[in-house]
């Protein structure tokens, strides 16, 4: 006997879901990247890259430079 139409998902297949849609946006922003290299990349502030860390200053006594 087949079962008839859910009024909810599970949680793993919810998860799954989610996991396929950002896989695809991540696609689909290569797809674009490649098509216009000379445009700007724009993160929304979830997936923004890390900053990179700032350099030491110069005049601070606990780093020594080489």
């Amino acid at each position: 006997m087949a079962r008839g139409n859910r009024a909810f998902k599970s949680e793993k297949r919810t998860k799954e879901l989610k996991r396929l849609k950002k896989q695809e946006e991540k696609r689909q922003r290569k797809l674009a990247k490649l098509a216009n290299p000379d445009e700007p990349e724009v993160f929304s502030p979830d997936e923004a890259p890390a900053a990179p860390p700032a350099p030491p200053a110069a005049d601070d006594p606990g780093q020594e430079t080489t």
